[in-house]
């Protein structure tokens, strides 16, 4: 075969710098973007709801979402324009591309909605990097085994200034009280507006699932019609409670560790699931650390609801540590009526001046 000689036709001018179009700023609005709600991450790949997902009056591949009607799972990837920005669990997208969720088809994410809540945290006091959790939740879940591993009252704390940051209700879950009296932090939170249910494992062949909750409805009903996230640390029995809430969920559960008393990480990433009778669980892996490098410090004492009515009786700018003179928290806790009253106030003031002290640097 004669080798072909090229001609005019193979010409490809370029054009120069006065002759090229300048690139427009301007971005395509997307008009007929559709909406998706992110139920996982998964490497820079995104799995979302598309259809009628349990929101009605928004827009989706078929018209207004009434609450009933077409919903499919899509796999999508972000959109270059979104840049850094980061997408969560929990977020409601607008999607373009192909939307239809069959094999091998994958959509654009090009714009993140509006968020009515974004729970964050660093990695410690004094990290400027934000971590985003989750996105658009009513309430913070915090589960806390009473034993094995032993509870961390200033790890709630830190995460009750996070979720009250973040403008989100509190639930408090204490798992394993087969093994130990839940009565000391009920007493301890109860009456500073939080709410607690309290689960336990039930003995060998009684339940099929290994668990018996006080009751398991009390807890269906504290998260029934909403989006809650779960948070704990490793091996508190979140995953296990999160299959017993959602059959279906199969998520991974460890066991303690006999020598350090910590749990294995068995949730990798944050995933959404939906609740049998309507709402959303959003489980997240297991936590060492709850940083609140990005909560205001005057904010920091709205989360201890009994220390701020106290504290209004303070001496203009006290610092409230511990060498502030004259503090009204530290009469406070001189004042208690007993002995036990005087142990558990003092017990919150030291949990409030460590995350104070840490966030603020001070010794």
């Amino acid at each position: 075969m004669a080798r072909r000689v090229p001609d005019e036709s193979d010409f490809r001018a370029r054009p120069g710098k006065r002759s090229s179009r300048p690139r427009s700023k301007q971005r395509p609005e997307h008009a007929d973007a559709v909406t998706g709600f992110v139920t996982g991450v998964d490497r820079g790949r995104y799995t979302l709801l598309v259809g009628n997902h349990g929101r009605a009056g928004e827009r989706t591949a078929d018209g207004p979402g009434d609450g009933a009607g077409d919903e499919r799972t899509v796999l999508a990837m972000k959109a270059r324009e979104l840049g850094r920005t980061r997408i969560v669990c929990g977020d409601r997208v607008d999607l373009v591309g192909d939307v239809t969720g069959d094999d091998g088809s994958l959509a654009r994410i090009v714009r993140i909605q509006d968020r009515s809540s974004v729970l964050r945290r660093t990695a410690d006091d004094t990290d400027p990097y934000e971590r985003v959790i989750v996105a658009n939740a009513d309430q913070l879940v915090v589960v806390t085994a009473l034993a094995e591993p032993e509870p961390r009252t200033r790890m709630i704390d830190r995460c009750v200034v996070a979720a009250y940051d973040a403008g989100m209700d509190v639930l408090l879950c204490l798992t394993k009280a087969d093994l130990a009296d839940p009565g000391p932090l009920r007493a301890l939170y109860e009456p500073l507006g939080v709410s607690v249910v309290v689960t336990r494992r039930a003995p060998d062949g009684l339940a099929p699932d290994g668990w018996a909750i006080e009751p398991l409805d009390a807890v269906r009903a504290a998260l029934a019609g909403r989006t809650s996230v779960f948070v704990g640390h490793s091996g508190v029995g979140k995953s296990t409670l999160v299959n017993a809430l959602v059959p279906d969920a199969q998520r991974a559960t460890g066991h303690v560790n006999d020598v350090t008393g910590r749990g294995r990480h068995t949730s990798t990433s944050a995933v959404a699931l939906r609740l049998p009778g309507g709402g959303w669980v959003i489980d997240t892996p297991g936590v060492r650390s709850f940083g609140l490098a990005h909560v205001q410090v005057d904010h920091l004492l709205r989360a201890f609801e009994d220390l701020d009515a106290v504290a209004a009786d303070c001496p203009r700018g006290c610092t409230h540590l511990d060498d502030a003179p004259d503090c009204a928290l530290d009469e406070w806790v001189e004042a208690s009526p007993d002995d036990e009253t005087r142990a558990a106030r003092a017990a919150r003031l030291e949990s409030f001046r460590r995350v104070l002290a840490s966030r603020t640097g001070a010794a």
